[in-house]
């Protein structure tokens, strides 16, 4: 995908013209496209938390994920106007956001890369499946302890996933966005999504496996 905003991204896409759902945004947007200031703040703050969680996730990166979902809402602001209304306006501005991510990726490697010679590179959303194999109502103290520190081996070990499998498991398994929607976004075919959720799901519980063992924790539940 170019680093620029794609037409889909800025334009509209049609993931919700391809799925059928109404989108519950469409008066606030319809209002913000008029100039209305007050309807484009309530879209932010509707979406800000899941635009943000999503960066968050894909730059591992506190500062870098606020300064992302930032930029997301103002370039989505700058481009309301192209807003066709084909795709929700959430997962629109999740393309965004997403492009934002991969843009900032794309740069840290390059920085990286002309710095050959320095260490650098720095290594949610609730019901996940990656994280349902954590210990559940009233757990002991340990056993809290082993759920952060299994949360903490997830959140490290899918910033080291490639970008690729990381985006699909990040929009999929983390904010539950369609198959059909994420191919949308990133314009592939939903069999390519399909394959890199199941690529980047077995990659992430082998490495998962690994840690746990190295850390003297036992698999849980046999995910396989």
């Amino acid at each position: 995908m170019s680093e620029r905003l794609t037409d889909t991204a800025v334009g509209g896409g049609g993931a919700a013209g391809t799925t059928g759902i109404e989108d519950p945004d469409a008066a606030l947007v319809e209002r913000a496209r008029k100039g209305d200031a007050g309807a484009y703040e309530q879209l932010v703050l509707h979406h800000q938390r899941r635009a943000f969680n999503v960066a968050y996730r894909m730059l591992g990166d506190h500062d870098e994920a606020l300064d992302a979902t930032q930029e997301t809402f103002i370039q989505a602001h700058r481009a309301l106007g192209r807003f066709r209304g084909e795709a929700r306006f959430g997962n629109w501005l999740l393309t965004i956001a997403v492009n934002q991510c991969r843009n900032r990726l794309k740069q840290w490697k390059r920085r990286a890369r002309s710095r050959h010679e320095s260490l650098s590179e720095p290594i949610g959303e609730e019901g996940s499946d990656l994280l349902r194999e954590l210990p559940d109502p009233s757990p002991t103290t340990i056993e809290t302890l082993e759920a952060r520190q299994l949360e903490r081996f997830v959140e490290e070990e899918l910033q080291r996933l490639e970008e690729e499998f990381r985006t699909v498991l990040v929009l999929r398994e983390l904010q539950g966005v369609a198959y059909e929607e994420i191919a949308e976004m990133l314009q592939v075919p939903v069999g390519t999504v399909k394959s890199r959720l199941h690529r980047g799901r077995a990659l992430l519980r082998d490495r998962l496996r690994a840690r746990m063992a190295a850390g003297g924790m036992a698999p849980r539940g046999g995910a396989g």
